[in-house]
């Protein structure tokens, strides 16, 4: 038990339109004769540039999850993608840039909540709203914790691994600073981070073992407001 729990912690503190070519050495640059992209054209083409990457991204972590992040290649991505591996070296260099960019994008999730707490009053409902948002989070990264969960050897072998755990401290000490006082006592502050921790805990141990996961995640928001003294708001998170 003790061991599943610090693999959760560990694995917390460590997606679609079809992909691209390979692009060629001019790409960004206007064509002989033509003029330069308009905005439009731009907005297009980082879109689609986006979704290339997620769908890279979803696709990695389904094959890390079913055969190992060790036993998966990018040549067997890109085969599943149906794209050439000069079409995804575009997006990711190797397994590695895949895996970064994964624990990068959930810290800049985190980052953005934390941004927007500052700008609002701390008030029970504004501690309510926040853990709404972080249920949010977390559920939409759920597949991404259990494939690091059950690649941890891999994945702490990796560069940058020793840091991830120091960085993510730095995130949840933003969040329990968002949804305590400024003077909170020890007690306030430990209350803080158990319901922060409670959910992704909650969601590490039981989302694959229920058939609604908007069940759970009401249930995990319920429990977390409860230890954050935290207000019900309007809205609810909805992890679909």
């Amino acid at each position: 038990m003790n061991e599943q729990l610090r693999g959760g912690t560990a694995a917390v503190a460590e997606m679609a339109a079809p992909a691209d070519g390979a692009p060629s050495a001019g790409r960004g640059a206007p064509s002989s004769g033509q003029g330069a992209p308009s905005a439009g054209h731009d907005v297009h083409h980082e879109a689609r540039r986006h979704d290339t990457r997620a769908r890279i991204q979803r696709v990695a972590v389904e094959l890390f999850a079913e055969q190992g992040y060790d036993k998966t290649s990018l040549r067997e991505i890109a085969e599943r993608l149906d794209v050439t591996k000069a079409a995804l070296y575009y997006h990711f260099k190797s397994k590695e840039d895949i895996v970064r960019s994964l624990v990068e994008d959930y810290m800049g999730q985190v980052d953005a909540l934390i941004a927007w707490a500052k700008t609002l009053p701390r008030t029970p409902e504004t501690r309510g709203e926040i853990l709404s948002r972080y249920v949010q989070i977390v559920a939409d990264g759920s597949d991404v914790f259990r494939m690091l969960h059950h690649n941890q050897a891999a994945v702490n072998s990796l560069a940058g691994a020793k840091e991830r755990g120091s960085v993510f401290r730095e995130r949840m000490t933003g969040l329990v600073e968002a949804i305590t006082e400024p003077e909170a006592d020890l007690q306030e502050r430990l209350r803080a981070t158990m319901a922060l921790g409670s959910v992704s805990i909650g969601w590490m141990f039981f989302s694959d073992q229920v058939k609604d996961r908007g069940e759970l995640c009401a249930a995990v928001l319920d429990i977390a407001r409860d230890l954050a003294k935290a207000a019900p708001d309007s809205t609810s998170a909805d992890p679909s």
